[in-house]
């Protein structure tokens, strides 16, 4: 059996931390900053899109282009004086965008294509 990368992240790493505190019985603390975070990580095995946070961008004032040189399918470009614009038709939502962005929180989320297209 083969799992592409985007499988992988998808279904193995991401429930590989509750899989480990299920079975040891541990109870996790609840964490502000944690529950911001959860929200840009990927849900399980549905389909999902890179959705931009310009407010925090730094594409918008310096020319950051870390996101636009890792995504492969060429979603992304750079608008000077905004941030970025993600084509939703050609996002895959593997999330390289997400993972390379320099900004802490990240200028990047990840949503459930539903909602987005549906103008939540």
């Amino acid at each position: 059996m083969t799992l592409s990368r985007k499988e992988f992240f998808r279904k193995g790493l991401f429930s590989l931390g509750d899989t480990l505190l299920k079975a040891s019985g541990m109870v996790q603390q609840p964490n502000v900053e944690a529950a911001e975070e959860s929200s840009e990580l990927p849900y399980g095995d549905q389909p999902m899109v890179a959705v931009p946070r310009n407010e925090r961008c730094l594409a918008r004032n310096c020319g950051c282009f870390s996101c636009v040189e890792k995504c492969e399918q060429q979603a992304i470009v750079v608008v000077m004086g905004e941030g970025i614009r993600i084509d939703a038709t050609r996002c895959t939502g593997c999330a390289s965008c997400l993972y390379v962005c320099p900004v802490t929180p990240k200028a990047i989320t990840l949503r459930i294509r539903a909602e987005v297209s549906s103008g939540e």
